[in-house]
C-alpha cells in the first residue's frame, strides 16, 4: 500500500468541492485523460465516473466507482485502469486550521499489477500519488484566491 499525504492551503470543504466533482477528476488524477460520463448520484455509493487513461491514440475507457463516502471526511473509490489492473484509492481529510490534512492511500488488488512486489509498486505509486495530490491542492487553492 501506497501512503501520501499533503497539507492543502485550502478547507476541507474546497478539497471536497473537487474531489466530489467527477467532471474534474481528469483535471488532477495522474493518468486520467479525459471523462465520458459522471453518473447522477455521484459521489454516494455505487455510482461511477466513466473515464479514459493514457494518451490519443492509446485511450483505455473505464470505470472509477465510489465504495464509501462521508461527507467533508472520507471517500474510497474503486479505480480501475485495465489491462493494467484495479485497487482502492482512499482519501481521508481532517481540518487543520482552516487547512485541509489530505492523506491518500491506494492498494492495488486485480491485474497483473497486483502480481509487482511492493519494493517495484510502491515507489510508482508514491510518485503519482505525490503528483495528484499536487494537482489537486492546486486547484484547491485556487478556488478563493
Amino acid at each position: 500500500m501506497s501512503e501520501n499525504e499533503r497539507l492543502i492551503q485550502a478547507s476541507v470543504e474546497d478539497v471536497f468541492a473537487i474531489l466530489t466533482d467527477g467532471w474534474t477528476y481528469a483535471s488532477w488524477v495522474v493518468g486520467a485523460s479525459r471523462i465520458r460520463d459522471v453518473e447522477p448520484g455521484w459521489p454516494q455509493p455505487g455510482h461511477s465516473i466513466h473515464h479514459s487513461v493514457g494518451a490519443w491514440p492509446l485511450l483505455i475507457d473505464d470505470t472509477t466507482t465510489v465504495e464509501q463516502y462521508e461527507p467533508l471526511r472520507y471517500l474510497e473509490l474503486k479505480v480501475r485502469a485495465w489491462p493494467t489492473g484495479e485497487g482502492k484509492v482512499e482519501f481521508v481529510a481532517t481540518d487543520r486550521d482552516g487547512n485541509c490534512h489530505l492523506v491518500m492511500r491506494e492498494q492495488t488488488s486485480k491485474g497483473p499489477a497486483a502480481l509487482l512486489p511492493d519494493a517495484v509498486l510502491e515507489p510508482v505509486l508514491r510518485l503519482r500519488n505525490a503528483e495528484t495530490l499536487q494537482r489537486l491542492a492546486l486547484l484547491a487553492e485556487g478556488r478563493h484566491p
